[in-house]
């Protein structure tokens, strides 16, 4: 009996993986759907029926929108703001430094190359609760307690993202570079144009990573930030659920509006995104 062809195994393939990926994203994405649902619902008709999933048009509304955009004078902007800025600085900052380090560290040989690459892993699995207090004092040190480069500077430099960009560069071809000699380029010439524009799956990948990963951080933030004001936006939202009530009405819009450039991200790179982590992982 002859053995099904390639077409008819990727046929068999997507016939039983299709319904399985469909029933996943349905699960996934379902607390976004009562979340959206949730921030254009009146917050007393969600604690007085429960929310359901066919939506009650009567009850559907911009109330929650314009509560969160006039309470406290408007304090949900301002922490928006603050995470805009410390997200974009932070993540063009760690891809600058991390790209120039993981890119040394793949390319060119000379020693201690290893032992730098095998502090890198260390510092990879270390939990970052036992690097809290040794940065916190560091931070009061430097007097940028409070500060947007409090929050940026101790972390600007991932572990994660060198070791990337290291892999990636380790398979970049080097013909390209003495080829960039012989023209007379100089060492950083031939990084910022010829290895960069070569880089750019990678860039794509870590950007998105990168951004996410500051647009998210929660605990270093809460532990640095003391005015309401300059807090961003993860700790912002937590301080609305306190012992003396529950801002409801503004928390749920809230929540759904700081998904808005995690996804504008992700647009841009999702190409870059999926090329640098297959050709950036594998790598040995």
């Amino acid at each position: 009996m002859k053995k099904p062809g390639i077409k008819t195994q990727v046929f068999i393939a997507r016939l039983f993986l299709m319904p399985l990926l469909v029933f996943v994203s349905i699960i996934v994405l379902l607390p976004f759907y009562y979340l959206l649902l949730a921030s254009f619902t009146e917050v007393t008709h969600i604690f007085a029926q429960g929310l359901q999933l066919t939506p009650n048009i009567n009850q559907i509304g911009l109330m929650n929108y314009i509560t969160m955009a006039t309470d406290r004078n408007g304090i949900y902007w301002f922490w928006y703001y603050n995470s805009l800025i410390v997200t974009l600085i932070y993540t063009v900052g760690a891809l600058f430094l991390t790209s120039l380090v993981g890119y040394s560290l793949g390319v060119y040989h000379f020693r201690g190359r290893n032992i730098i690459f095998i502090l890198v892993l260390i510092v990879m699995m270390l939990p970052i609760e036992i690097l809290m207090l040794p940065l916190y004092n560091l931070t009061i040190r430097l007097r940028i307690i409070n500060t947007k480069a409090g929050v940026i500077l101790p972390f600007i430099v991932s572990g994660n993202a060198i070791f990337f960009f290291r892999q990636f560069c380790s398979s970049l071809p080097k013909e390209l570079m003495d080829a960039g000699r012989i023209d007379g380029a100089t060492e950083y010439g031939i990084f910022y144009r010829i290895m960069s524009p070569l880089m750019k799956p990678a860039y794509g990948a870590m950007t998105i990573l990168l951004a996410m990963a500051s647009w998210n951080m929660f605990v270093w933030p809460l532990i640095v930030l003391r005015s309401t004001q300059n807090l961003t936006l993860p700790v912002g939202l937590a301080s609305l659920i306190n012992v003396y009530g529950n801002n409801y009405a503004v928390l749920l819009p809230g929540a759904i509006l700081t998904i808005i450039p995690v996804i504008i991200v992700f647009l841009f790179n999702q190409r870059l995104f999926v090329s640098g982590l297959a050709s950036g992982g594998v790598k040995g």
